[in-house]
């Protein structure tokens, strides 16, 4: 008996939970409606050819930086959403800085959406800010639907009356206790600003401004020091914690304690430091400046066998883009944020499978099951499964291409992966059941983006 389908995915090598099959998908108002062999359609049925293709579930990028509103300029929601969708990424979570006013109060929160509607090419949710004097914010931003709270324990730089400043360890303590009455996760960029401060003012008088000096104000110490600073506070409060762009395998060993003592815990590391090192940011400069800082090769090393382990919980982009002039001159005065959210797929496909043979299905929990489970979008999302979003990545495993400028849709074209060769490349990308990247078409169809609010705020999206 025929089935009826709006759309048929035929003949993929499917990435599954924790498997991989060779299925075809029916795609009925959205969703994955069936995944079998051999699907029975009628002959009206819309066909895409997969064979030869690898479909992993679309992307849920739990880290960029879209920088709405007021500083559309360095990137918006319009070019930051096309260049996911270009990388395989249907689901994006949006941080609360670098748009003026960040989003640490309800007005903030709504001047954002008003920039983000009708412009995103994929859905999204957005986090909310936890910065010195808004503790009392935080309830009217968590029943409006941001996912949870993000907040700095060094500075994040910038000037102005409207920045986004660091928390200092009361503001922290006494968010932790309100973040977790309200039963949202608290992300934090854990560093020592005690630590690196004095570091990097000593640098300073030294006259040091090389790439590997400002590595050397940024030492894994620092990392570790926050994070176990924040863990006591987790556990005097009972917030659950997210630790984002974790750098060195200390730190991970220090949360994996954490979480064998009860802790609710997770912790995300970035694609740049798996494939880059501190030797890369030296030989390219500004471009490939971070926070923290990109760690020696045997650093990495450390740090793929704690994702091999199981130790790492996702992978998140940190997209942190800005105009190419920014990159320029003084190291040190440079921005500190890789632009890189067109590309996390294919690096951890290329570097992560095809180069060290880590398992298909351990590297899609990492991008996008598990991002979805732990801000509040599974079942919806993350997984390729019945009755989830037909929200599909497909990628030719055989095409191997070097990545151009030209080829970025960044709103400036710049990334350390310029010239880099990939040995393998996203070829279409479906959100809801519909295409909205392919290849050779670019970025296709109406913007439908939807935000997709909190379960706790009701978990409605508003597209």
């Amino acid at each position: 008996m025929e089935d009826l389908f709006d759309l048929v995915i035929r003949k993929g090598t499917v990435v599954l939970i924790d498997d991989v099959s060779q299925l075809d998908i029916g795609i009925r108002n959205g969703k994955i409606a069936a995944l079998g062999e051999n699907l029975v359609y009628s002959e009206q049925t819309p066909v895409y050819d997969a064979d030869h293709l690898l479909i992993v579930p679309g992307v849920v990028d739990a880290h960029v930086h879209f920088n709405e509103p007021a500083l559309g300029h360095w990137e918006g929601f319009a070019t930051g959403s096309a260049s996911l969708a270009a990388g395989g990424c249907t689901t994006y979570i949006d941080m609360p800085l670098n748009g003026v006013p960040p989003t640490v109060r309800l007005g903030a929160l709504e001047r954002k959406l008003e920039a983000a509607e009708g412009s995103s090419t994929v859905d999204y949710a957005l986090w909310g800010g936890l910065v010195p004097g808004n503790v009392g914010n935080l309830q009217e931003l968590a029943e409006a639907g941001v996912i949870g709270f993000k907040a700095f324990m060094s500075c994040p730089g910038g000037e102005g009356e409207d920045i986004f400043a660091e928390v200092d360890d009361l503001t922290l303590l006494e968010g932790m206790k309100e973040i977790a009455r309200l039963g949202l996760v608290l992300a934090l960029h854990a560093e020592s600003e005690e630590i690196v401060s004095k570091l990097a003012a000593q640098a300073q008088l030294e006259g040091k401004r090389e790439p590997l000096d400002f590595v050397a104000t940024r030492p894994i110490a620092a990392e570790q020091e926050a994070v176990s600073r924040a863990l006591y506070y987790a556990e005097q409060t009972g917030c659950k914690l997210h630790f984002v762009h974790i750098s060195s395998a200390e730190a991970v060993q220090v949360i994996e304690e954490a979480k064998a003592q009860g802790l609710d815990v997770t912790v995300e590391t970035c694609p740049h430091y798996l494939v880059l090192t501190s030797a890369d940011l030296d030989r390219l400069g500004p471009v490939a400046k971070c926070a923290p800082p990109l760690r020696t090769a045997e650093d990495q090393d450390r740090l793929w066998e704690a994702v091999i382990g199981g130790k790492l919980d996702m992978l998140a982009s940190d997209h942190s883009p800005c105009p190419s002039s920014m990159k320029q001159g003084d190291f040190f005065e440079a921005w500190g944020g890789i632009s890189s959210a067109q590309s996390s797929l294919e690096l951890m496909l290329d570097e992560g499978h095809l180069r060290r043979d880590v398992p298909l299905p351990l590297l899609a929990r990492m991008l996008s099951t598990e991002p979805a489970k732990r801000f509040g979008l599974y079942p919806r999302k993350g997984e390729i499964a019945l009755g989830a979003d037909a929200d599909l990545a497909l990628v030719d495993m055989k095409l191997s291409y070097s990545l151009q400028a030209s080829d970025l849709l960044y709103r400036h074209k710049h990334s350390p992966y310029v010239g880099k060769t990939f040995g393998c490349r996203v070829t279409a990308t479906f959100l809801r059941g519909t295409q909205v990247y392919g290849l050779h078409e670019g970025v296709v169809g109406e913007t439908e983006g939807a935000w997709l609010r909190h379960a706790a705020a009701g978990g409605e999206s508003r597209g």
